[in-house]
Formats: structure tokens, C-alpha cells, sequence
């Protein structure tokens, strides 16, 4: 599929997609989450929306659906085949006072971003992935790290590994800067990119050396090639596409990037429409 459509009022944020070729979409306001067969299109509800948020969502190897809660403080894991809610944590206690953007799943933990305040969330994983209980879950505070007033702007938003898996990248949209941070001591550093930066970022997608950043008000994903350690890169590319209708986050399947139209100059109303678009990896 070239294009997948959404169901009207969907307001998606977040895209993953399985080694099966099942992508998922969330929807941020309601937290329903949506399933797309890519090689027909064909879309059908693996959850329904509920007074819950969903917006960066990541899938791992055992079919489990890692999702980012928003302002709600929460992160949340689901079976992809049968939607059921696997495990729930809580980040923060007051509802609003941050918003748990996105995540990144390596071999020792899950790493989720606030937008708000200069932390990272951390769900340790044990042997075979097992999920940690909530009193393992720890807050990780990160060093030099910028934060705009609270309650405006975003700070972190994407985040991936580094290529040699020693680090974590993630992007601060509201300084148009991506850091590279230490998951053991909170450290941040900022990658040079050679004086030139993809435009505010969002969604972060890396395959090997190269970095995908969506830049959503933009209509465009930057290409960047970073050094094995993710202290420097070179944007190598910018690719734009007429279907780019502020693209949130990205996934990749067979040779080809996805990302969700999440339309934000667009209120989130009933007929509102939505979809999901495609683009050859240059």
C-alpha cells in the first residue's frame, strides 16, 4: 500500500510496525489504537479509544505493543493479536504536569521521553524481555538539558538508539537540537550535524547509520548519517512528498517509510480525515 486511511476523528500521533507487516496506529486524544494490514490497506480497531492518550508507540519482538500515554503519565504495553492490555505503569502521578511523548526499546529497558521536564522514564527489562513490576520502574534525570517554560513548547520528543547501542538520541524540538544521552548517568551531549539541523524534529527512526527525523510543520523527513557512536552526523537528504500532510513519526517495512498525517492546523472533529502515507527509502 501506498496510502491507508484512518477512521474520521482518528487525530493519530504514533506509528509501529511488526515483523509481520501489521502496522499500528494511536489516536492521542482517545487512545484507540488501530491496525493496518500493509499489504492490502485494510484497517481494523485492535483497541478502543477510551479516556486514554496514546502517542509514541514502538513493537517488539514478542508481539507487544509498547505505548506512550501522554499527559495521562502512563505507559502501557498491549498484545498486538488480541488488543488485550498486558501490563500498565505510571510515570507521574498529577495527570498534565508532563507528557510522556515517545519510546525506544533496547535489549536492557524501554526509554520514554517528557516533553515537559528534563527526564527520561525507564521499564528495566529482564531475561527473554520479561516486563518489569511498577517498583522497578525508575525516573532517569538528564544533565544540560534544555527546558522551555512549563507547559509550552516541546522538549524531548523522538528517541532512538545510538548505532553501537552505547547511547540514546533523542530529539528537542522546541530548541531544534537532537542530544545524544548516557543511559547510565543521565549526561547529555548535542550531536553536531556540521552547523546544519533537520528543522524542529518529532518522530525519530534509525536503520543502522542513518537517522530518519519527521519534520512535521515542515512536511519533510531529513536524512542524516551519523558516525557509530551518534556523536556526529551529515543531513544527507531531505525527502518531501504531496501526500505529507504533517507527518508525525515514521516506521519502516520492505524498502519503505510510513508515517500517520496527523493534520494539527486541523481541529480533531468527528469527520475530520486521516490517513497514513508512504514513500520509497531513497
Amino acid at each position: 500500500m501506498t496510502t491507508a486511511t484512518l477512521p474520521n476523528g482518528f487525530g493519530p500521533e504514533g506509528i509501529a510496525i511488526d515483523r509481520r507487516g501489521i502496522a499500528y496506529c494511536g489516536g492521542r486524544l482517545t487512545g484507540a489504537i488501530q491496525r493496518i494490514d500493509l499489504a492490502t490497506g485494510e484497517g481494523t480497531q485492535l483497541v478502543a479509544g477510551s479516556d486514554a492518550m496514546a502517542l509514541g508507540l514502538k513493537v517488539d519482538a514478542y508481539g507487544r505493543l509498547f505505548v506512550a500515554g501522554s499527559e495521562g503519565g502512563d505507559a502501557r504495553v498491549v498484545d498486538t493479536r488480541t488488543g488485550e492490555l498486558l501490563a500498565a505503569y505510571r510515570l507521574f502521578t498529577a495527570p498534565s504536569t508532563g507528557i510522556v511523548n515517545d519510546l525506544v526499546i533496547t535489549r536492557e529497558a524501554v526509554y520514554l521521553t517528557d516533553s515537559r521536564h528534563p527526564v527520561l522514564y525507564v521499564l528495566p527489562l529482564g531475561p527473554g524481555g520479561a516486563l518489569p513490576a511498577q517498583s522497578q520502574v525508575f525516573t532517569l534525570p538528564l544533565t544540560d538539558f534544555p527546558t522551555s517554560t512549563e507547559g509550552v513548547g516541546i522538549n524531548a520528543n523522538g528517541i532512538v538508539s545510538t548505532p553501537d547501542g552505547t547511547a540514546l538520541l533523542v530529539m528537542h524540538s522546541s530548541s531544534e537540537l537532537l542530544y545524544r544521552v548516557d543511559p547510565r548517568t543521565g549526561a547529555t551531549s548535542v550531536v553536531d550535524l556540521g552547523g546544519e539541523f533537520p528543522l524542529p524534529g518529532d518522530g525519530l527512526l534509525r536503520i543502522g547509520h542513518t537517522l530518519y527525523v519527521v519534520c512535521n510543520l515542515a512536511n519533510e523527513v531529513a536524512v542524516v548519517t551519523l558516525d557509530r557512536t551518534g556523536r556526529t552526523g551529515t543531513v544527507t537528504a531531505r525527502i518531501t512528498d504531496p501526500s505529507f500532510d504533517v507527518p508525525t513519526t515514521v516506521a519502516a517495512y520492505r524498502g519503505r517509510l510510513y508515517l500517520p498525517n496527523a493534520r494539527f492546523a486541523l481541529p480533531v472533529e468527528p469527520t475530520t480525515t486521516y490517513d497514513v502515507v508512504s514513500v520509497p527509502i531513497p
